[in-house]
C-alpha cells in the first residue's frame, strides 16, 4: 500500500465518502420502503407502445422486464429522468413559499433550475452550491416537519412534471412484480416521497445527519452523486439479495455511467449528448420524451425555459410582497 502514498489525499477521500453515502442511503431505503412487493396488474402501456415512443431498439428484443424474475430489480434516476427539472430546486421554491429563506436565494434557484432545463445536464457547481443552501436552510428544523412540507411541494410543484413515459417504463416493473428504486442526490426523505405517491418500492437519496429528529446541517458521507449511486446501488442489492446482472437502470445524465455500467440492463432515457454517445458506442438501448407532443402530456410547453422560470421566480416574489 505504501506504493499509492502519492495519490491525492483528496481523491481518496472522496471514495471514502462514497462508499459511505451509498451504505447510508441504502440502510435508510430499506428502513422506508414498501414492505410488501406489488401486486401483478395489466400494464397500462403494452410494451409495444414505449418501444415506438422515442426508443431505439430493435424489433427483435426479447421482452423485458421478465415477469416474476425476483432477482432482478430496477433503478431510475429522478432529476430528468423521472422528472422534469430538478427535485431539489422544486423543493426550494416551496421552502420559499413558507419563508424558509429570502428573495435573494428564491431567485438562485431560479437561476440555477432555468439553467438545468435549457442545458439539460447537471451543472456540479450549481448542484454543489443548491445542496449547501438546502443543508443551510434546513440545519435545526425537525425531520418530520421537513416531511409533512415535502408531500406538499410534491403536489404543488412536481405532480405535474413526471414524465408519463418513464413513469410507464417503471410501471412495467412493477407489473412483472419487481420492485423499482429511485436513486437520486436530492434528499433521501424527498426522494422518498416522490417514490411512494407514484407506487414505487422506495428510493436512494443523499442523507443529512439529524440527531434526535434534528437536522445537524451535515451530510453522511457525500451527496448521492456520480459513483456514490453506484456504491449505493451495488449496497442495497447485496443487502436485498439482487442479481444486478439481472437488473435495469435507467438515467439521463453521464454523471450516472457509473450506476448504469453496474446493471445487465441500462437505458439511457433523455440523455444529455456525453450519454448519448456512450449509450451508443456500448450498444445501451435509448429513449426520449422531450419532444412537444410528450412536453404538452406533463403540462409544460415544448419551448419552457428561461421564461417560464423567470415568470414563477417573479409570481412567488409578488405573492411574498403582498403579504408584507
Amino acid at each position: 500500500m505504501a506504493a499509492l502514498g502519492w495519490l491525492p489525499p483528496r481523491r481518496r477521500s472522496a471514495t471514502a465518502r462514497s462508499v459511505l453515502a451509498g451504505e447510508a442511503s441504502a440502510e435508510a431505503a430499506r428502513k422506508t420502503a414498501l414492505t410488501e412487493a406489488p401486486a401483478l396488474t395489466e400494464p397500462e402501456t403494452e410494451p409495444e407502445a414505449l418501444a415506438e415512443e422515442g426508443s431505439e431498439q430493435t424489433p427483435d428484443e426479447p421482452a423485458f422486464p421478465v415477469a416474476g424474475d425476483d432477482l432482478a430489480a430496477a433503478f431510475f434516476d429522478l432529476d430528468n429522468t423521472v422528472m422534469q427539472g430538478a427535485a431539489i430546486f422544486h423543493f426550494g421554491r416551496g421552502l420559499y413559499k413558507r419563508e424558509f429563506f429570502r428573495r435573494r436565494e428564491l431567485a438562485r434557484f431560479a437561476w440555477q433550475q432555468a439553467w438545468f432545463r435549457l442545458a439539460g445536464v447537471e451543472d456540479p457547481e450549481h448542484m454543489q452550491d443548491a445542496r449547501d443552501s438546502a443543508l443551510s436552510i434546513v440545519k435545526g428544523h425537525k425531520v418530520s416537519e421537513l416531511m409533512a412540507i415535502g408531500e406538499e411541494i410534491y403536489d404543488e410543484y412536481m405532480a405535474e412534471r413526471i414524465w408519463p413515459g418513464t413513469r410507464a417504463l417503471a410501471q412495467a416493473h412493477l407489473d412483472a412484480g419487481q420492485k423499482v428504486w429511485l436513486v437520486t442526490a436530492a434528499p433521501v426523505e424527498t426522494a422518498t416521497i416522490i417514490a411512494r405517491r407514484l407506487g414505487l418500492t422506495g428510493a436512494l437519496g443523499t442523507v443529512a445527519e439529524s440527531v434526535d429528529g434534528i437536522y445537524t446541517g451535515r451530510l453522511v458521507g457525500e451527496p448521492l452523486h456520480g459513483p456514490a449511486k453506484a456504491e449505493a446501488v451495488r449496497a442495497l442489492a447485496a443487502a436485498e439479495g439482487l442479481d444486478l446482472e439481472r437488473c435495469a437502470a435507467y438515467s439521463d445524465s453521464h454523471n450516472d455511467i457509473p450506476m448504469l455500467s453496474l446493471v445487465g440492463h441500462p437505458y439511457a432515457i433523455n440523455p444529455d449528448t456525453k450519454l448519448r454517445k456512450h449509450a451508443r458506442t456500448n450498444d445501451w438501448r435509448l429513449r426520449d420524451y422531450r419532444t412537444g407532443r410528450k412536453a404538452v402530456k406533463v403540462g409544460v410547453p415544448a419551448a419552457a425555459g428561461v421564461g417560464a422560470i423567470a415568470g414563477g421566480a417573479a409570481a412567488a416574489i409578488a405573492l411574498h410582497r403582498r403579504r408584507k
